[in-house]
């Protein structure tokens, strides 16, 4: 109010329907999807507004979310403690040395076997041209029947993998599954503008978007998504991608 910007504006700019502009102003929860969503209206709200969305959202998650609602946060490893300053590094044991010695006269020997035996090499060169008739006319029918079976097959299991990519345009919550196997690829993550995921390979993606401020690269072709104020979802697989309902849509939490 105090800027003077228009419901409609901020509408318009970070592609969340009005009405949850307004329940987040009047801090009506209940007219908003879930916590994961509100999270992700207060980033990209406060961001369009330049407020300090972090402390927005901590606010939220203090006052408001019970703990079992939490979005799945990244584990953060730990850094291991420096090892401590002055430490002499330990001097290699006497069984250690021996035992290094042992494998060097070993390689030895077998490197002057592998040399000697070199001699006789000559002598299986016509058994190895013997065979070569015979190997030639097998490799032959191993092709015919190789070119049988790829034009009763011509498509393999490569040519149905899927390579997606995503790059947000704004902050955006990102849920992308494997459904081959269930592998949570982005768990349920706020993707920042500026950047760009790995390229995953699936023959069959779900994914459920927070908003419309990313860009899908499906197989190296930019696929926009709709405007829309709510929770979006897709099945993507090498025959294309689908829109799914809202009762379909996955989860990662």
């Amino acid at each position: 109010m105090s800027a003077r910007i228009d419901v409609s504006e901020i509408e318009a700019q970070t592609k969340i329907r009005a009405k949850y502009l307004r329940a987040l102003e009047n801090e009506e929860w209940d007219l908003l999807p879930g916590p994961t969503f509100v999270r992700s209206f207060l980033r990209t709200y406060a961001q369009a507004l330049g407020l300090d969305a972090k402390a927005l959202v901590e606010e939220y998650r203090l006052n408001y979310e019970r703990p079992s609602e939490g979005a799945l946060e990244p584990i953060v490893s730990t850094p291991s403690s420096s090892p401590t300053r002055g430490r002499v590094p330990a001097r290699p044991s006497r069984g250690y040395m021996a035992l290094v010695g042992v494998v060097g006269v070993v390689i030895v020997l077998l490197v002057i076997g592998l040399l000697s035996e070199g001699g006789g090499s000559s002598s299986n060169t016509l058994t190895s041209k013997s065979g070569q008739t015979h190997d030639k006319h097998a490799g032959a029918h191993r092709g015919r029947s190789t070119g049988h079976n790829a034009q009763r097959h011509p498509t393999g299991t490569a040519t149905r993998v899927v390579a997606l990519s995503l790059r947000p345009s704004a902050g955006i919550y990102v849920c992308l599954i494997d459904n081959d196997n269930g592998r949570k690829l982005i768990p349920g993550q706020e993707l920042q503008p500026g950047t760009s995921t790995e390229t995953f390979h699936a023959k069959h993606f779900t994914i459920t978007l927070g908003n419309s401020s990313v860009t899908l690269f499906v197989d190296g072709i930019a696929r926009t998504v709709p405007p829309s104020s709510e929770a979006i979802g897709y099945s993507i697989t090498k025959a294309g991608r689908q829109r799914l309902k809202a009762g379909q849509l996955p989860t990662c939490t």
